[in-house]
């Protein structure tokens, strides 16, 4: 099966390239580098695009099988400002619609499509249990996930089968959430954010790419899917799990307040959390190969080395400007 991958070049879709090329699949990426980066598989084709048009690529699309659809700039790598905000929702509403127009157009179309989103496509719900069948939440993140799913909803219409990945934190230890949760414990002043009370969505990185290559392959598979580990945790929980396979302690809470002055809005995705299962994968058989935090986290954390935790303290140090 060829499946391309828009967004293929960031951190989860370069682990979900290498899990399919080592499962006997063809890949390419769509990406808006100016030139094919060096790290990229010679095996694996590199389609540049502007993230908006169908130009230099769409009439290539008759090759594909599946396309898996990851474009859009990192929620947390920045504040959010007014500007930052229209990022967020145009980088993935403006390729949605482009391989829309692609597919439209393609005398052979893909049999199916991977439509990315994010568990805050619920907003805040507390401590309820949350399964696809909940509705989406009224916030920011809820809004942007709401029209992020919607971006290639028309594909359906085309008779495309179409499955969306509402995803959970991805931990993955080169980038992303886990390195900035882990620096604070290598440094003896790790803790929960804020209360602790808050839900922890979470998923190992093997879990995430490994479920949408199962989605792939299951045709009955449409509609959401929580890309979730079936153990979600309190943060405090999590905190402490990072602090027992670190053998740190996990007792310097990160008062809510300082998060609000420090982050603004952005702050709520630490503080307000989700309990979220991911009820429809498993009943399609989806058996999770990490499925507790500390059986995640062993495998994880030491992988972590030196030189991420520095650059993530760098992105740390570039959010909190």
């Amino acid at each position: 099966m060829h499946v391309l991958i828009a967004g293929g070049t960031g951190a989860i879709g370069r682990r979900l390239l290498a899990h399919l090329l080592a499962r006997g699949h063809q890949a390419s990426v769509l990406s808006r580098q100016p030139s094919r980066p060096p790290a990229l598989p010679r095996e694996v084709g590199f389609w540049q695009w502007d993230g908006q048009t169908t130009a230099g690529w769409g009439n290539r699309l008759a090759q594909v099988d599946a396309v898996v659809n990851l474009a859009g700039a990192g929620i947390a790598d920045e504040r959010w400002t007014a500007e930052r905000k229209k990022v967020l929702l145009s980088s993935r509403l403006d390729p949605g619609r482009a391989l829309v127009e692609a597919i439209g157009a393609a005398a052979k179309k893909p049999k199916v499509l991977v439509q990315s989103s994010a568990v805050g496509y619920y907003g805040p719900q507390a401590d309820t249990p949350i399964t696809e069948e909940r509705g989406p939440g009224s916030d920011f993140l809820a809004d942007i996930c709401v029209q992020w799913e919607a971006s290639t909803q028309p594909v359906e219409e085309m008779g495309v089968r179409r499955a969306v990945i509402r995803s959970g934190v991805v931990l993955e230890p080169d980038d992303g959430a886990l390195p900035r949760l882990a620096l604070p414990f290598k440094l003896m002043a790790g803790g929960p954010l804020g209360n602790g009370r808050q839900w922890f969505p979470w998923i190992h990185y093997f879990d995430e790419v490994d479920a949408i290559k199962f989605l792939i392959e299951t045709e009955t598979a449409r509609g959401p899917f929580n890309l979730t580990a079936p153990n979600p945790l309190q943060n405090k929980a999590f905190a402490r799990a990072i602090g027992t396979v670190l053998s740190r302690p996990a007792l310097i809470p990160v008062p809510a307040i300082a998060l609000k002055i420090l982050l603004g809005e952005l702050s709520e995705t630490l503080l307000e959390g989700q309990r979220v299962a991911p009820a429809r994968l498993q009943s399609l058989g989806y058996s999770f190969r990490f499925s507790e935090a500390e059986a995640a986290l062993k495998d994880l954390l030491p992988q972590i080395t030196n030189d991420v935790l520095r650059i993530s303290f760098s992105k740390l140090m570039r959010l909190l400007r």
